[in-house]
């Protein structure tokens, strides 16, 4: 990807989440309780896992947990992955009766078919093409047979870098944007079959998806 120092994204997006971690969770802490379509996807995405017998369900790039937090509402145990120690930090603080850890999706330190489900909301937009295979291949591997998969991404087929966000602080990330087409070609390719695909807000500047998939 043109601008994407390798080797260097990982530590620039810890960094820039480190940074930002305190204000984006008071600007996202009531995003999902507003959002009836954001609500109806966890749902959906929550009734797969416990009608495949349930489980644990990794929630990768969690940030501050607030949708670890809601999935355990809906009765899933939910824990959440992040790679800003400073996001798992205000998780933990947040949400005491959870589970958060730091880790990289990239190297996700799960046994084998260990989780009955796995969700990645918009954290699959930090992450380079050449990459995300990589990514997918770990979520198809620590998945059970059987097992649920939610991607949320924005729609789009370019990237661009990201220097200032949330509260005003600096960043230095690089946002991919992705074709649903080519988002369900992803996923296919790492074993999984593509169930559903939910555009959100296609007439915004930049609209969202939401991809429901399972482990073949």
């Amino acid at each position: 990807m043109p601008g994407v120092r390798p080797g260097d994204w990982l530590a620039d997006t810890r960094t820039s989440y480190d940074t930002v971690a305190a204000a984006y969770a008071d600007l996202i802490r009531d995003a999902v309780a507003g959002d009836r379509y954001l609500r109806a996807a966890l749902e959906l995405f929550a009734g797969a896992v416990l009608d495949g017998g349930g489980g644990p369900v990794a929630d990768v790039g969690c940030g501050p947990g607030h949708v670890t937090a809601h999935l355990h509402g809906l009765g899933v145990d939910a824990f959440g992955v992040d790679l800003s120690p400073a996001m798992v930090e205000r998780a933990r603080r947040d949400h005491p009766g959870l589970r958060f850890e730091v880790g990289s999706m990239t190297e996700l330190d799960l046994p084998d078919a260990s989780v009955a489900g796995v969700l990645a909301w918009w954290s699959l937009i930090h992450v380079p093409d050449d990459v995300l295979p990589t990514v997918l291949g770990h979520f198809h591997r620590v998945l059970r047979a059987g097992g649920a998969l939610q991607v949320g991404y924005h729609v789009g087929d370019e990237s661009r870098l990201k220097t200032r966000g949330y509260g005003g602080h600096p960043m230095r990330v690089h946002v991919h944007r992705r074709l649903p087409e080519r988002m369900a070609a992803l996923v296919r390719a790492a074993g999984f079959e593509v169930e559903a695909h939910l555009l959100l807000d296609p007439d915004a500047a930049t609209p969202q998806a939401i991809l429901l998939g399972r482990r073949s």
